[in-house]
Parts: C-alpha cells; sequence; structure tokens
C-alpha cells in the first residue's frame, strides 16, 4: 500500500513490491496471482460474517448486520480500519481495480446469502435469499463510494446509515 501511494497503483510493479518486502517475485507469486490480488485480498468479510452469526437470534438479518458494525467499531483497532479505508479507496479509484473488484462483489453476495441462509433457515441460493444479499451489497457499495468520496467521511458511520436505510425499506 505505501509503494501504491508513493508511485501509484500502475507504476508500481511487482518486482518493486517484492523488493520491499524483502522476498523474491517467485515468492511473492506463491502467495498472490496478481499485482491486483495483493489490494484485493480482504481479511475482514469472513470476520464480519462470523460476528454477523454471533448477533443474538432474535434479530433479524439486517439488524445483526447493523449490530456487526458497532461490533467491529468496538473491536477493530484504528490504525488498522484506516488501512482498509486507504485500500478500498484504492479500488475504488483505480478503474482496473474497480473492474476486478465485480468478483469480489459476487463473492460478497455469496457470503451474505450463506448468512441470510444460516439465521432465517432458508437455502442459499433461494431467490429472496439472493435478491436479500444483492441488495445488502449495492447498498455497501454506494455507501463505499460515498464514504470514499469524502476523506472526512467515517466509513463505518456511513455503512450504518447505508444499511438503516435499507432496513427501513430504501424509502426516498
Amino acid at each position: 500500500m505505501r509503494l501504491f501511494h508513493e508511485q501509484g497503483y500502475s507504476a508500481t510493479t511487482v518486482d518493486q513490491i517484492a523488493a520491499a518486502a524483502e522476498i523474491s517475485p517467485s515468492t511473492f507469486f506463491r502467495y498472490f496471482p496478481t499485482k491486483e490480488a495483493t489490494v484485493l485480498y480482504d481479511p475482514f468479510d469472513p470476520m464480519l460474517i462470523a460476528a454477523a452469526l454471533a448477533q443474538p437470534p432474535e434479530l433479524s438479518p439486517i439488524g445483526a448486520l447493523r449490530a456487526t458494525v458497532t461490533t467491529i467499531r468496538e473491536v477493530l483497532p484504528a490504525d488498522e480500519w484506516e488501512r482498509e479505508r486507504q485500500r478500498q479507496r484504492l479500488v475504488l479509484r483505480e478503474p482496473e481495480l474497480r473492474t476486478a473488484a465485480m468478483d469480489k462483489f459476487a463473492e460478497g453476495i455469496d457470503l451474505l446469502a450463506g448468512f441470510a441462509a444460516q439465521r432465517t433457515g432458508r437455502e442459499p441460493g433461494g431467490f429472496e435469499v439472493r435478491n436479500w444479499a444483492g441488495a445488502v451489497v449495492g447498498v455497501v457499495l454506494a455507501a463505499f463510494l460515498g464514504s470514499a468520496a469524502d476523506p472526512e467521511a467515517d466509513t463505518l458511520e456511513v455503512l450504518d446509515e447505508a444499511v438503516a436505510h435499507l432496513e427501513a425499506g430504501l424509502p426516498l
């Protein structure tokens, strides 16, 4: 991330990343298949789903997601969240990464559909479950795009507002 910030994403090479990490390029490729993968790797999704599943069962799936945002705010160190925020901004700013991120959004729908299925006793491939998961991903994407455009925005606060708006039925 430091190299991407200093030189720009496109100008940074795998050889430079490997040198900065004090590894060989071949070792780099054992961990990441592409330069894109270094930025697109998101360690938080599984953690978020686990935290959402741990929420009280009486909460709706949306209620559990909102409670998860509060939990993450309380347990995630500020510097770790700031690194994640910088990663998200880079993904949303670089056209090459934005395009590649579409696969990640599809994975997000799968993760959320699995979560909703577990909470509701429905099938993860069911129309309503996948439609709900797609709506959540759309709302999250809109929140990230909005907060990425504002360096002062508290992304977790914007995310909670976005999910609350979804919970209210997305009134205009």
